[in-house]
């Protein structure tokens, strides 16, 4: 930490931030469980090939497309413009400007959706032309494509809705949305197959279930906030230029992340079957520390940083940055720590029953530690993108977003044929890094001193009080039951993990890393409101 005195207001939005981060986190931590749920009942049904590649190939284009148009670009280009609107506008000219934001999305999200479905084999080929060799395999993930394009439409207006709630402090009604899709997969799964020709059909309708669960979860909380209102035709209000100049560059920036995966899409497929299956449950596994914790965090700072930014206040914005950065570290080492550890029975546990045996976990293993490496990259790149966002210059992101692309091509490149799907994992974790040190370099320059000595600070305690959450892992490996049922092999694994965080828990007290202190004050102030 840095030395010397710390003004109020810094401090005031640490608080904010760590505040905000209590409600997501929980959202998501339940989203994230459910997930998993989900990715077992689906790994337990349909194994890890051909099928299931179709799926996740298919469920990776609407999805992608969300995050760009949706849930990353649009609100990301609404908090700022909204937040400026509500300081600024009376409640009948912020309500003109929502209708008109709504109209006008609801317009995009509808055409995107159509041109979707009309070219989707067009758009499979470009992706994933290795499932061109096999008719039946493209067909099918044609057909996916189709039926879930339409969760666009709903998942994008649920994504306005948490760029309003989310810049009116109101964090979890939004967060929770995710889990309500996951819900929905899960129904879908275990009641539909039996029904369908093609039981695989089942997770599709549940992705449409389940963004229509996203869109309503949040529609009593706009009710309360007096923010639940009808689209307009005025498309020329003035707010839609000032988010349009906004999303356009947003969208190239968040695009660089998702072109890695589109990469890492075409390369896999022309890898041996399942290989895209293998990425996607390591993914899954990697997402669950990054979305509780890191992405979750990057939400809490957007508001923060927005303010800061639009008081042309550089330092309070460069504080913010420095604190979310030092909270995404002190989580990512020990979670990357552990993960790679115990990389094979963490798979096992989750995913290996049914149709997905040991060579799958084995496989599905090896791309997890290449993707855990990357989690400090992944989480820090997202929040110090946040700082642009929050700037209004996101069309900086863009320029050093095309080099990170051009990192993870050319290590996919150098890394596939010798490291197979895991190289391609690796070569995504090279693209996060590239992306945040971009980043950082351009955040400099623009905000000054950043509080470097203070990260680095940070980091060399995190990683010195992992050593004991690494020793303990490596113990437990060495002392595992041989051929284990699941019970005794989850139990296992959760007394580890257990163990594992509270040795890295006891280091943090004992080497004072403050990180541990504004988490242990985010858990102490939701003790006292639960009791209230």
């Amino acid at each position: 930490m840095p030395q010397g005195p710390r003004n109020f207001k810094v401090s005031a939005s640490e608080g904010q931030v760590v505040q905000a981060l209590g409600g997501i986190a929980g959202a998501t931590l339940l989203s994230r469980l459910l997930g998993f749920v989900r990715d077992m009942v689906v790994a337990r049904a349909f194994g890890a090939g051909p099928v299931t590649d179709a799926f996740f190939v298919a469920f990776r284009i609407p999805n992608i497309l969300r995050r760009l148009l949706a849930e990353g670009a649009l609100s990301t280009a609404m908090i700022p413009v909204f937040t400026d609107y509500m300081a600024r506008e009376d409640r009948p000219e912020l309500h003109r400007m929502l209708r008109a934001v709504l109209g006008l999305s609801l317009l995009a999200l509808t055409v995107t959706t159509v041109l979707g479905i009309l070219f989707a084999p067009a758009i499979l080929q470009a992706i994933a032309p290795g499932f061109m060799n096999d008719p039946a395999q493209a067909s099918l993930a044609v057909s996916l494509t189709r039926i879930m394009f339409p969760y666009l439409i709903l998942v994008g207006l649920a994504a306005m809705a948490t760029g309003v709630l989310n810049s009116q402090g109101r964090f979890f009604a939004s967060a929770i949305g995710p889990a309500v899709l996951n819900v929905g997969m899960i129904v879908a799964v275990v009641l539909l197959p039996r029904y369908l020709d093609q039981p695989i059909v089942s997770l599709a309708i549940g992705v449409l279930a389940g963004g229509v669960g996203q869109l309503v979860v949040q529609v009593p909380t706009l009710s309360a906030c007096g923010l639940l209102v009808m689209p307009s035709r005025d498309l020329r209000h003035p707010a839609i230029r000032r988010i349009t100049r906004l999303l356009l560059p947003a969208v190239f920036g968040l695009a660089a992340v998702q072109l890695m995966v589109f990469v890492n899409t075409l390369l896999a497929s022309l890898l041996p079957l399942g290989s895209i299956s293998y990425l996607y449950y390591a993914d899954r596994v990697m997402e669950f520390p990054l979305g509780v914790f890191g992405i979750a965090l990057a939400s809490a700072s957007l508001p923060v940083m927005s303010r800061h930014a639009a008081a042309r206040d550089d330092r309070a914005l460069a504080d913010t940055l420095n604190f979310a950065l030092r909270l995404a570290l002190y989580v990512s080492v020990p979670a990357t720590v552990g993960l790679v550890a115990l990389r094979t029975p963490i798979v096992r546990v989750l995913f290996e029953r049914g149709r997905f045996g040991p060579a799958e976990t084995a496989a599905t293993a090896e791309a997890l530690a290449w993707y855990a490496v990357g989690l400090a990259g992944f989480a820090g790149s997202r929040i110090v993108a946040q700082t642009f966002y929050a700037r209004s210059e996101a069309a900086t992101a863009v320029r050093w977003g095309i080099v990170s692309i051009v990192a993870n091509v050319v290590a996919a490149l150098a890394l596939m044929g010798p490291l197979g799907h895991a190289g391609l994992a690796g070569a995504a974790s090279v693209g996060a890094y590239v992306n945040l040190l971009a980043l950082l370099v351009i955040a400099r320059l623009r905000l000054g001193r950043l509080g470097g000595r203070a990260l680095v600070d940070g980091a060399a305690r995190t990683l010195l009080a992992s050593a004991p959450l690494a020793a303990l892992c490596w113990l437990a490996l060495a002392w595992w039951p041989p051929h284990p049922s699941f019970v005794v092999d989850a139990a296992w694994l959760a007394a580890t993990i257990a163990a594992g965080t509270g040795a890295f828990w006891a280091a943090s007290a004992a080497l004072g890393i403050s990180e541990r202190t504004a988490l242990l004050g985010l858990a102490r102030r939701r003790e006292r409101d639960a009791a209230l």
